[in-house]
């Protein structure tokens, strides 16, 4: 076994989620990720905690997107409901055998299946803001995802250990120096009122994040991590944001999206691919086409697109912004089936101003040095 998996589960039980003796653990995988799996059973035991594994084919998706009627796709199940309300920690993680077995499936059904979430997902936000519930995702390397990435299966295992620092003697220390590093960033956006954002590819866009805190993300909810985040006051967003790689959800790939947002609501979305299915998303719900979260990425480790967002939307010098659920931490209000991340690259000539300041420009804070 690469020992860089038992690395990996180490990490993510003793630093990302912190568990503690007695949780309950919830470990969510799909069977290609089974050797992380037992390494995380492994480690929760050793931690104390109880681990619960649920481990479905990806299949399942597919199946349920293509024969599951309108009940079926709106139904809530009592049980999901009842994990919600009961565990204490989440573990999930993606590994993907055919990142594109959804891609053909109904965009309608995409929706009315994410529309569904809603009630789950708004539950476990509002454990989390209360401190009730503890959550954590990352990235089991598989070939699909070496191939979106353009690489061999062995060089996007590099790749995806490097980003985590887990090739290096102890990653948890480097983590807390991320951290120390971002809350620099915090403390030069927290308080300020107004963000205005440029970008070489026509973006301009304004909104307002006064009252709002900015969130240091350094390897605990997801990893790998790096970025500092926000949700802007949700009828503030104005003006047009192009994107500078392919937005993937679901396994559905959207190429040269382009918004434009007129009192927070997005009532234009373009694409040059997948059109169809961004509006699809962006009609699932009310929430669906305000602005959630807006993001800046700081993992100077992670410099190239690979298809995949837990990663692409870490890049540094790269902002992004997700439509719909906003995150309670930050203060936003907004309520969605939807968060879908989507990036743009500020390095090629890009730059945030904040209340009439230049905080970032060309990929880089001009006065934090990370």
């Amino acid at each position: 076994m690469d020992p860089r998996i038992r690395k990996l589960a180490d990490v993510l039980v003793q630093y990302s989620v912190a568990l503690a003796r007695g949780d309950v653990v919830v470990i969510k995988a799909p069977p290609i990720a089974s050797p992380l799996v037992a390494e995380l059973y492994r480690a929760v035991l050793e931690a104390g905690a109880h681990p619960h594994v649920r481990m479905g084919p990806n299949e399942l998706a597919e199946i349920m997107l293509k024969y599951g009627s309108d009940e079926q796709l709106e139904f809530i199940s009592p049980l999901s409901m009842y994990e919600a309300d009961s565990i204490d920690v989440s573990i999930g993680m993606w590994g993907e055998v055919n990142t594109k077995a959804l891609t053909n499936t109904d965009s309608e059904k995409h929706a009315k299946f994410s529309a569904a979430r809603r009630p789950i997902v708004d539950r476990l936000m509002e454990r989390f803001s209360r401190g009730e519930f503890r959550w954590t995702g990352t990235l089991f390397p598989t070939n699909a995802s070496a191939q979106d990435a353009g690489m061999s299966l062995g060089e996007y295992e590099d790749f995806v250990f490097g980003a985590g620092f887990l090739d290096q003697p102890n990653p948890v220390a480097i983590w807390k120096q991320i951290e120390q590093k971002q809350q620099q960033v915090v403390e030069l956006l927290d308080g300020r009122k107004t963000l205005h954002l440029e970008a070489a590819n026509g973006t301009d866009l304004t909104m307002l994040v006064e009252g709002r805190k900015w969130i240091n993300c350094s390897g605990k909810l997801n990893f790998p991590d790096g970025e500092v985040f926000t949700s802007p006051i949700k009828d503030s967003v104005n003006g047009t944001i192009a994107f500078s790689f392919p937005a993937v959800h679901m396994g559905n790939e959207c190429e040269g999206v382009k918004l434009r947002f007129e009192n927070g609501r997005a009532i234009e979305a373009t694409a040059e691919k997948g059109e169809d299915f961004l509006n699809k998303m962006i009609d699932q719900d009310e929430g669906a086409c305000f602005v959630g979260e807006f993001a800046i990425g700081c993992n100077y480790n992670i410099q190239q697109y690979t298809r995949n967002t837990l990663f692409d939307e870490k890049i540094g010098g790269t902002v992004h912004l997700a439509l719909g659920m906003a995150l309670p931490e930050a203060g936003g209000l907004n309520k969605s089936g939807l968060h879908w991340d989507m990036v743009c690259d500020l390095r090629p000539g890009g730059r945030i101003t904040v209340d009439g300041d230049v905080v970032h420009e060309d990929g880089k804070f001009t006065t934090v040095q990370l």
